[in-house]
């Protein structure tokens, strides 16, 4: 990849789906990211997903509860909730954690923590809007649940598309005057909308979450996850695109300061703001003893996005930074 040395790679190191009535979520089992010569220290391997680990899991709007447990990635996660409730994995927008309604602030990424429960978000209305692009920043934020489906996560306050009350939070996009989007990563879709023309009109298609009554509380309350918290404990099940599930520690103060900072270079240099991007590249960068070994990390684990040396260099060193204490 980046730095000369793509030509220098090193070779790259029962099923359970029933529903149950009202039933807390509960543990599947016990046990995803230091100063040295390095930026980060070198981490012996994790341990590998217990068989049983298991995870609860309703539909946003109202269902039963359903268990689902043996994923190794987010695709595979949106499979088994399709199974469970008897619908088609592409109806899942997005999940939450512990949360029923649409809180991007509790978005399930590639962590969940080991008591956590898991609402899935399915599609809902569709609807069309028309845009003047009057300025060059539209004011939203892009992600996408890891399965070709890219939906708002933010939208900036008094922004342009702020003041198109229709569009909202959670949406997802379908297309952009008239180009199907589906199947793209949030990053794409970022970039399209960037790089439409200022002054002209576009057009949105868009699903919105299939939303439930207010007054409906989710159901198993009176279980022992809690609110407001994305995670509890100090493990985490890590997905991952390649390679198996694994249940990881927790990442330390100094660690979330190197993410925070890769996050903005992001923003900087790509457009988006991606913490889960963001952790993968610090968690790249473990064991690695200079910008060459890193750049070659980064194009095995996160390859389709190219990143240009200077990018490459400028993460290196807030990682280094961070890890020496030094912002």
């Amino acid at each position: 990849m980046p730095l000369g040395l793509r030509g220098k790679k090193k070779d790259k190191f029962k099923e359970t789906n029933m529903l149950v009535d009202a039933e807390a979520p509960v543990a599947g089992g016990r046990g995803d990211e230091d100063d040295a010569a390095t930026p980060i220290a070198a981490a012996s391997p994790p341990p590998q997903v217990p068989v049983r680990l298991l995870f609860h899991t309703q539909l946003a709007h109202g269902s039963p509860t359903g268990r689902v447990e043996g994923f190794a990635s987010v695709r595979e996660l949106y499979a088994k909730i399709a199974e469970a409730f008897h619908i088609a994995p592409t109806e899942i927008m997005f999940c939450t954690l512990n949360t029923h309604k649409i809180d991007m602030d509790k978005l399930l990424g590639v962590q969940i923590g080991l008591e956590d429960f898991i609402f899935a978000h399915v599609k809902g209305v569709k609807k069309e809007v028309e845009v003047f692009k009057s300025e060059d920043s539209l004011g939203l934020t892009i992600t996408d649940n890891g399965n070709g489906c890219a939906f708002i996560k933010r939208i900036k306050a008094g922004s342009l598309i702020d003041q198109i009350k229709v569009i909202c939070v959670g949406d997802h996009i379908e297309s952009i005057n008239g180009k199907s989007v589906v199947g793209c990563r949030h990053y794409e879709v970022a970039k399209y909308l960037k790089d439409l023309e200022k002054g002209q009109m576009f057009t949105l298609k868009l699903i919105e979450p299939l939303k439930s009554f207010d007054m409906i509380e989710p159901r198993s309350k009176g279980g022992s996850f809690a609110e407001g918290k994305i995670t509890r404990g100090k493990e985490t099940l890590r997905l991952r695109s390649k390679g198996p599930a694994t249940v990881e520690e927790m990442p330390s103060d100094i660690e979330e300061k190197a993410i925070k900072k890769v996050d903005d270079l992001l923003e900087m240099y790509m457009g988006i703001r991606d913490p889960e991007l963001a952790a993968t590249m610090v968690e790249a960068g473990k064991g690695k003893n200079n910008p060459d070994e890193f750049a070659i990390a980064l194009d095995e684990a996160l390859g389709d996005f190219a990143f240009p040396d200077e990018f490459v260099f400028d993460v290196w060193g807030a990682i280094g930074d961070a890890m020496q204490g030094r912002f």
